[in-house]
């Protein structure tokens, strides 16, 4: 089977990751010959997409199955129709995706439907999240505590007419969790923990969660009533803080995220893929293996930079603009690795992959590879980045 994955960057890596994982060949098409993606893909094809229509949709001819990794709503409006004109099969809820990118629109359907989240300036006390309403994860979002300085960034954005969410900050531990969605039917899959460097990029992905059993039941019927009122057909992951044992959602992405997939995969064996490919070429609710109980692994999903003479754990922005990635097994004694590690290199940055029994067992494993990797490389220095409080 080959999939065109269009788009290299981070999305484009999880992409690739997992279908090389279901045994597929990927064919990847990105205008950036230095996209990450690229090193991991079978065949590559630089394209400016909107101008080379005509050698698109050749290599569209070829998929039994294409998924987008981007979030250039032009290009992906542009995609929508020639694979609508042409009978391509396209893993992408446009309609989803347009409430889900925007989180504007968005918080509006958690207000109108008692779904909580966090609540907006001037309904709420300091310090405030200030977040670009169109823009995925933690970019642009900045932390802002002076109230002479939020009015400052207010009558500076009422001039420039950007359209920026001003919004309570929440302290408390962050999840996500995938929902597949077959004509609205909801199907939801592994809650993952998420851990956030200073820049509130997400730098760690763990599971299983240490949720409370009550409080995931109820993180699953939030995301399931969330993917019926979108009438979700496809995949979105729900991203919530845990504050003071209320749950309320961050976000929600109706698309392929990045760095969770992985990590259910390798906990519990479902490949969300596949899952895709069942409801777009199948045209069926996916089959999920059982996951439950002892069935699943301990995973830790972790980004490192090495630079100088130490050792950093950061968000995954720092894998972004690196040029190629290779995939590596048995990396420093970690299960697999996505780097571009060279031997010798001063500067270097990989997403360590690793698994065990349990927690306990995967996080002391985890620390045997931070320390081989100091010792092979003769650091002084391991810094475990945290948000600044």
């Amino acid at each position: 089977m080959k999939i065109v994955v269009v788009g290299g960057k981070l999305q484009g890596v999880e992409a690739t990751y997992l279908a090389h994982k279901a045994g597929w060949d990927v064919i990847l098409v990105d205008k950036d010959s230095s996209a990450p993606a690229i090193g991991l893909c079978d065949e590559y094809h630089q394209l400016d997409l909107r101008i080379e229509e005509p050698k698109l949709s050749e290599i569209f001819q070829k998929a039994d199955l294409i998924v987008p990794a981007i979030e250039d709503q032009v290009i992906l409006n542009y995609i929508q129709k020639l694979a609508d004109r042409e009978g391509y099969p396209l893993a992408f809820d446009s309609s989803a995706y347009a409430i889900s990118s925007s989180k504007r629109k968005s918080d509006k359907l958690f207000t109108q439907n008692g779904i909580s989240a966090p609540a907006y300036w001037p309904h709420c006390g300091l310090p405030v999240m200030l977040k670009p309403s169109d823009l995925s994860g933690s970019l642009g979002v900045n932390k802002m505590f002076d109230p002479e300085q939020l009015k400052s960034f207010l009558k500076k954005l009422e001039a420039d007419s950007g359209d920026w969410i001003v919004q309570e900050y929440l302290e408390g531990p962050s999840y996500s969790l995938e929902v597949l969605g077959f004509k609205g039917i909801p199907l939801t899959l592994q809650v993952t923990d998420l851990e956030m460097d200073e820049g509130y990029d997400c730098k760690r992905v763990i599971a299983p969660t240490i949720l409370d059993p009550s409080q995931e039941k109820r993180f699953r019927e939030i995301s399931a009533k969330i993917a019926g009122l979108i009438n979700l057909h496809g995949i979105m992951d729900v991203e919530i803080i845990d504050h003071n044992g209320s749950l309320k959602v961050l976000e929600i992405d109706a698309r392929l995220p990045s760095q969770t997939p992985t990590v259910v995969y390798k906990s519990t064996g479902i490949n969300m893929l596949t899952a895709l490919n069942d409801i777009y070429v199948r045209h069926r609710i996916p089959v999920l293996t059982d996951w439950s109980g002892q069935k699943t692994r301990a995973v830790i999903y972790e980004h490192i930079r090495v630079k100088g003479d130490q050792v950093e754990t950061l968000g995954e922005h720092i894998m972004a603009g690196v040029g190629h990635l290779s995939y590596i097994e048995g990396f420093f004694g970690a299960d697999e690795a996505l780097t571009n590690y060279q031997p010798g290199a001063s500067s270097w940055v990989a997403t360590l992959i690793i698994t065990n029994a349990t927690r306990k067992e995967a996080w002391e494993k985890r620390c045997d590879v931070i320390g081989n990797i100091i010792k092979h490389c003769h650091l002084s220095l391991y810094v475990d980045s945290v948000p600044n409080d």
